[in-house]
């Protein structure tokens, strides 16, 4: 029997489009009207006034100019949004204790004894939004609930939920709400909504050992967040103190440079004590203290296992919060002691796998970190998609077993993917797999059309086969049909799908006779068929691949 978990309640504070407000903050004039900001070029955030001109995320920079010419463009820039980040996390902790930044735009407190101290939730929320807005100069919305998934989609809506609620709040949002910024859905995230499985609830009710075998780690979290869990178990391995890197600085670091410099050599060290011991740190404490004794400090929490650069982004990006803030809350003094802390960590083997096929991080080599720099950069000149790599994952067509990952996204292939799946062709699979798939024409002998009967069998052998505009061409062999009768659970019909294996040979045959293959004069091809018949349309047959 297992026993359910419920997630410690959080106040989360969210700050509505950030990249795009840190970086109208950080120019030199004002812009009062429409801005976005580009990575790759495509939009990342935007504006409210640039949505309503229109604009979206995912938006190529040309087609978002062209409607909205007055546009302001900015660049990704993580470090100026984190630097600029502090001063809310800094608003947000005189209030509250716990503060954890999840990213920069989010920040995420524990409930705890501030409800006491405020007198309940909501005039908690009520002065966290006057005190950042006075503070920080932002505005921010409010969510609390149960986990810090549930909060965070809670203070998009500025809701609270009921204690207890958190299921109940979750089941009618949309599935889409899985991926998150920093979390990497959109691939499990399309394939759900393929299924059918088009809320939140949906993908609930669904038993966590057949959510696993399906599509493994990735989508036993992602079923836990549906289901108002965190999205780990909630029993943590304790840190070794020994793992706490403290490192002391003469002279003291002073300067946003010095301590990135500084940070990366830090991160290694970090990253190696912790992979010695086959662990990763999923939220990581940095705490520094001043020349003149002050004391500063702040956690990060991760959605997934820090590598050793995602460690050294985050003590930059909080060097730069300390170091350029503004007057009154910069420190007086460099940093001259500087504490890394693991504050939670998960085994190792949920790190990213490293470049090359069946590396892990651990496996990192200088050959292999350049290849990597490269590839970055050459996804900049082209766009995020513009370099992928495969994974396996499960199907039953040669074009569903191959997935395309953007290179910097995990590359985790789907539980299951090699084992037997109702309606897979057999091995081999075809060595070209065609998009778009070109229209075909199965007949029999008589000259009558061939189809998938309900029996699912063929309705007749097929003899003939036409592709495209071609010619016919006789059939010589044949195998299948392979069935699948896809979205039988939903109600609004069932679609049949069939895949037919033939051996074509070019040249009539007068007797009518499929002769031997191989024949003089013969020329002989092998192409995968799909036969397709939806509700309310003709069956129609594509060529779905071809053998060589």
């Amino acid at each position: 029997m297992s026993i359910r978990s419920v997630p410690a309640r959080r106040v989360v504070v969210w700050c509505p489009d950030w990249p795009v407000v840190a970086a109208c903050a950080s120019s030199q004039g004002a812009v009062p009207g429409p801005a976005a900001v580009f990575a790759a070029n495509r939009v990342v955030s935007c504006s409210p006034a640039a949505r309503t001109a229109g604009i979206t995320r995912g938006m190529r920079r040309r087609e978002a100019q062209a409607r909205c010419p007055e546009l302001a463009v900015f660049a990704a820039d993580e470090d100026r949004d984190a630097r600029l980040f502090e001063s809310v996390a800094g608003a947000v902790e005189e209030l509250v204790v716990g503060v954890e930044v999840v990213r920069p735009g989010l920040v995420a407190v524990p409930v705890g004894g501030a409800t006491a101290y405020f007198g309940g939730e909501l005039p908690l929320a009520e002065q966290l939004i006057d005190h950042v807005a006075v503070r920080a100069g932002v505005e921010c919305q409010i969510g609390i609930a149960d986990g810090l998934f549930a909060a965070t989609l809670a203070a998009r809506r500025g809701a609270v939920v009921e204690p207890g609620g958190t299921p109940e709040f979750l089941a009618p949002l949309s599935i889409t709400e899985l991926d998150q910024p920093d979390a990497n859905r959109a691939e499990l995230v399309g394939l759900l909504h393929r299924l059918g499985l088009r809320t939140l609830g949906a993908f609930a009710e669904l038993a966590e050992r057949e959510v696993t075998d399906r599509f493994g780690r990735a989508g036993l979290v992602a079923h836990r967040l549906a289901r108002g869990q965190d999205e780990r178990p909630p029993f943590r391995r304790t840190p070794p103190p020994e793992l706490e890197l403290v490192e002391s600085f003469e002279p003291a670091l002073d300067r946003v440079d010095t301590a990135a410099f500084t940070a990366r050599t830090l991160a290694a060290r970090f990253h190696a004590g912790l992979a010695s011991r086959g662990l990763a740190c999923t939220r990581l404490g940095i705490y520094a203290t001043t020349e003149n004794g002050e004391e500063l400090g702040r956690v990060w929490r991760c959605a997934e296992p820090l590598t050793a650069d995602g460690v050294a982004d985050r003590v930059r990006w909080q060097f730069e919060g300390w170091l350029r803030a503004g007057r009154g809350t910069r420190p007086t003094a460099g940093v001259n002691l500087l504490r890394l802390v693991p504050e939670e960590v998960v085994e190792g083997e949920s790190l990213q796998l490293g470049l090359w096929p069946g590396g892990g991080a651990a496996e990192h080599t200088p050959e292999s970190d350049r290849a990597g720099r490269a590839l970055v950069h050459v996804q900049g000149l082209l766009g995020p998609e513009g370099v992928c790599t495969a994974v396996l994952e499960g199907g039953r067509g040669p074009g569903e077993r191959v997935r395309l990952v953007p290179w910097g996204e995990r590359r985790v292939p789907a539980a299951g993917h090699d084992a037997p799946w109702p309606g897979r062709i057999p091995a081999p699979s075809p060595t070209v797999v065609h998009d778009p798939a070109p229209p075909a024409v199965v007949t029999a002998v008589d000259g009558a059309e061939v189809g998938v009967t309900a029996r699912n069998e063929a309705t007749a052998a097929p003899s003939w086969v036409t592709v495209a505009d071609g010619r016919p061409r006789r059939v010589v062999g044949w195998a299948g049909p392979w069935v699948v009768q896809a979205r039988w659970w939903a109600p609004d019909g069932v679609g049949t799908h069939a895949r037919l294996q033939v051996v074509l040979a070019d040249g009539p045959d007068e007797a009518g006779d499929a002769g031997d293959v191989g024949d003089a004069g013969d020329v002989v091809d092998a192409l995968l068929l799909r036969w397709s018949a939806e509700p309310g349309r003709s069956p129609v047959w594509t060529v779905e691949g071809t053998y060589d």
